[in-house]
């Protein structure tokens, strides 16, 4: 492995683009990130009630890109795509991680009952599966409550994060007895300020717990 080394960053929207590559800086900066993206993921999943073949080929093809491009580790930043990105990562060489799965873990430290907030619709019920099998694998009870925040998103993508944020963080004062809320899309790790300003409920957000788990797979991967 080079020196320096080399994060792949997959997108299926450019709204995620700033909070993970800001959170790769403040965490790593001796890493290199490369953004990858593939807009039509996103539009083609809005209009489909399950992840067809087609687009877990397309996350595959993705991964296999990555590695082409002389990656050390592949990071994906869509919630949209679990199933297929563990199947991605199953034929990698490389570290190939889901957004959520590092802030999942970090739930866990605060309790088990977690609420989460989404602005993507088609995220959510795959989220929730991920959320099952992590709780399952470490023997843990915990529960989630999955809250739609509506028309967030339309107001990130418009570039209006002001409005984006207070939706978010309106949402989240609503939640009450949990004992942590997840902001599971990457694009809302901007809210999160603001929402901690409006509940005592801890908030985390998917892009530092992501950064900070993938830089300890590819450090241990280099060891090896």
């Amino acid at each position: 492995m080079p020196s320096r080394p080399r994060l792949a960053l997959i997108h299926a929207t450019r709204v995620a683009i700033d909070p993970i590559e800001t959170a790769a800086k403040e965490l790593w900066p001796e890493a290199e990130t490369i953004s990858i993206l593939e807009e039509g993921l996103s539009v083609d999943r809005a209009v489909t009630t399950e992840l067809t073949r087609e687009l877990s080929e397309r996350i595959l093809g993705l991964s296999h890109y990555a590695e082409l491009a002389k990656s050390d580790g592949v990071l994906f930043t869509c919630s949209a795509f679990g199933c297929a990105i563990e199947a991605a990562a199953n034929q990698s060489v490389i570290p190939v991680m889901k957004p959520n799965e590092a802030m999942f873990e970090a739930a866990f430290k605060y309790g088990d009952r977690v609420a989460m907030i989404y602005t993507f619709e088609p995220a959510a019920k795959g989220m929730e599966q991920e959320f099952r099998e992590a709780a399952a694998s470490r023997g843990r009870s915990a529960t989630l409550v999955s809250v739609f925040a509506p028309k967030a998103l339309e107001a990130k993508r418009d570039g209006d994060e002001d409005t984006h944020d207070r939706l978010v963080a309106e949402t989240a004062a609503s939640i009450q007895d949990v004992d942590v809320i997840l902001l599971s899309q990457f694009s809302m790790a901007s809210a999160a300020p603001l929402a901690r300003t409006k509940t005592d409920i801890p908030v985390l957000t998917s892009p530092h717990a992501a950064i900070t788990e993938m830089r300890k797979r590819i450090e241990a991967a280099e060891r090896n």
